[in-house]
């Protein structure tokens, strides 16, 4: 585990090694003060000694000041160390996110990767600091304060030695009991993550159905929900505070009890005793800080698997090895081909979610994909960036497997508008500029009629300048799939997919996207699933899809003569329309 993090360390490894050596000489110089303190009360004090005792005063002063600068800059670097270790992992955690494929992020909720860049990368911070602070300072401490105690009753010294069994076995049993707990604990870190999530992202919904109490109680089960887990787990180490206490009292008890028996007849002076006492404290507040680190680790253990769980999955879907002097195929045309192709989310060849797919689409067609609920139509055109991979078959793009190519050149030539249209924060231009950061004002205007998003962009007081709140909330969901194609069109792409993107946009603008496509971008392949048979009517080609198969295929006016399935939806729709 400890071989994981130490790269990430990078960059303020010096700055973690000087706030341990700080953190150690401040350590020795407050346990040299006790010595001191001694010598003045058992030899300056009985001679009367003034001279002697200011001189000792002031070794005592220095050895204070010394120790306070000495903890100021322990805790800056120790606070630099600490911020920069939680921005290397948080860097390179959200980096391993990027890297994920599809089928890697299906196997963590949102609200768990939030959790673990949050929450689990403050417990890792807190380890760390403790680390290089208290992990530090409490061995120093304990040796150089059994040294002293040592030097002055080897005797008394004894008697702590009676609580290192105590306090091990206390720390062992609570950290058995701890972890499993601490673990749940984060499990309902993750729920309450995503049951906030949810509910923010549908506060629309909530109000337009007057659901606000429902979900009030819901928040608040999930919040209650969490809060008896944190106090299972916080109910574990709330005893070791008790037993570090008791222990440590019962320890100066004892001293005091011996070491007066000890004054009494002579083999023992007052400033031994008091100086004997700040040295049982010193050695029992490090053991006390050990097991403050201790439990500490615990609590970041679960954290840390966590967060290495994410760093070691493996990325289904990468760029393939590539032999020394080979080079990676270009694509030269926006042709497809799929070849039986059958692919399951599973990996189950027997629960197949696309099966024997034989499908092929000449580079510049316009093909329209047709199916019911279910019937895989997102899954189909998902593959063809390979945001999945096939389970079995092969799928061709270009001339070339999918993949032979390197994804980054793939996923440029093929731009994609999803189903749940999503703009970020910034403005309109901003986001457009996401699919060609090099845009010319020219190109992106160009783009924006294609997709009949000029117009109303325009009528913005500051046009392509206007800010986008969060997700696009500012703008309609028709304004909203007109920038996201747009946004895919500013690629350039030799591909384009549309999955049922012109939903929200009435007939004549789907009409007249269409036909810019035509016009435009004659030579880009266009692959649109729609729910509307006059979407997609006047394509070169429209395959329907049932139940994960090819039901037909073939233009418009072949399927209204040979599938049935597909001249029943046209009539439905077509006495809708009526």
């Amino acid at each position: 585990m400890l071989k994981k993090f130490l790269p990430l360390v990078k960059g303020y490894g010096l700055r973690a090694m000087l706030c341990s050596l700080f953190v150690a000489c401040e350590t020795v110089c407050e346990v040299f003060i006790p010595f001191l303190m001694k010598d003045i009360v058992d030899v300056g004090i009985p001679a009367g000694d003034m001279p002697y005792i200011l001189r000792t005063g002031l070794y005592m002063v220095l050895l204070s000041l010394l120790a306070l600068a000495f903890g100021a800059l322990s805790g800056r670097y120790a606070a630099v160390a600490s911020t920069g270790f939680a921005r290397n992992v948080r860097q390179r955690l959200f980096h391993s996110l990027q890297d994920y494929s599809f089928a890697n992020i299906d196997r963590f909720s949102t609200a768990s990767l939030i959790t673990r860049l949050t929450v689990d990368v403050t417990n890792t911070q807190n380890a760390f600091m403790m680390i290089i602070r208290m992990l530090v300072r409490a061995p120093v401490m304990l040796v150089a304060a059994s040294i002293m105690a040592v030097r002055i009753n080897g005797e008394l010294a004894m008697i702590f030695l009676f609580a290192l069994p105590v306090l091990a076995i206390a720390l062992y049993t609570i950290a058995r009991i701890a972890f499993p707990r601490f673990s749940q604990m984060l499990d309902k870190y993750d729920a309450l993550n995503a049951a906030i999530q949810e509910k923010l992202t549908g506060i629309r919904l909530v109000k337009a159905f007057v659901r606000e109490d429902h979900e009030k109680e819901s928040f608040r089960e999930a919040a209650t929900t969490l809060q008896r887990y944190q106090m299972r787990a916080e109910r574990v180490l709330i005893i070791n505070m008790p037993i570090m206490m008791f222990t440590m009292y019962s320890c100066i008890i004892a001293v005091f009890w011996l070491g007066g028996q000890q004054i009494i007849i002579g083999d023992m002076q007052a400033g031994e005793l008091f100086s004997f006492i700040s040295y049982i404290s010193q050695i029992l507040m490090s053991l006390m800080m050990i097991s403050m680190v201790f439990i500490s680790l615990v609590l970041s253990r679960a954290s840390l698997g966590r967060i290495i769980e994410c760093l070691d999955e493996v990325p289904e879907i990468r760029d393939n090895a590539l032999l020394p002097g080979e080079s990676a195929p270009q694509m030269e045309d926006g042709s497809v081909e799929f070849r039986h192709v059958d692919f399951s989310y599973s990996k189950n060849p027997n629960n197949l979610n696309l099966h024997d797919i034989n499908l092929r689409i000449e580079s510049g067609m316009t093909v329209g994909i047709l199916g019911g609920t279910g019937s895989a139509k997102t899954t189909l055109v998902q593959l063809i960036p390979r945001l999945y991979d096939v389970t079995a078959g092969q799928l061709l793009v270009g001339g070339h497997d999918v993949r032979e190519y390197r994804l980054d050149d793939l996923r440029n030539n093929v731009a994609m508008v999803l189903q749940n249209n999503l703009l970020f924060s910034g403005t309109i231009e901003e986001n457009l500029r996401w699919g060609n950061a090099e845009a010319t004002q020219e190109e992106i205007e160009q783009a924006c009629r294609a997709a009949q998003a000029h117009d109303f962009i325009l009528s913005f007081p500051k046009g392509y300048q206007t800010e986008l709140g969060q997700a696009g909330v500012n703008v309609s969901g028709g304004q909203k799939q007109r920038l996201c194609i747009a946004r895919a069109l500013l690629k350039r792409p030799k591909i384009i997919i549309l999955d049922d993107s012109t939903s929200a946009v009435d007939t004549m603008t789907d009409a007249a996207i269409r036909s810019a496509f035509r016009r435009e971008f004659r030579d880009t392949t266009a692959i649109i699933i729609a729910q509307r048979i006059a979407s997609v009517m006047d394509a070169d080609m429209i395959v329907v899809l049932e139940e994960g198969g090819i039901a037909a295929c073939g233009s418009h006016a072949q399927l209204m003569e040979s599938s049935p399935l597909y001249r029943e939806v046209y009539e439905s729709q077509q006495k809708g329309v009526a």
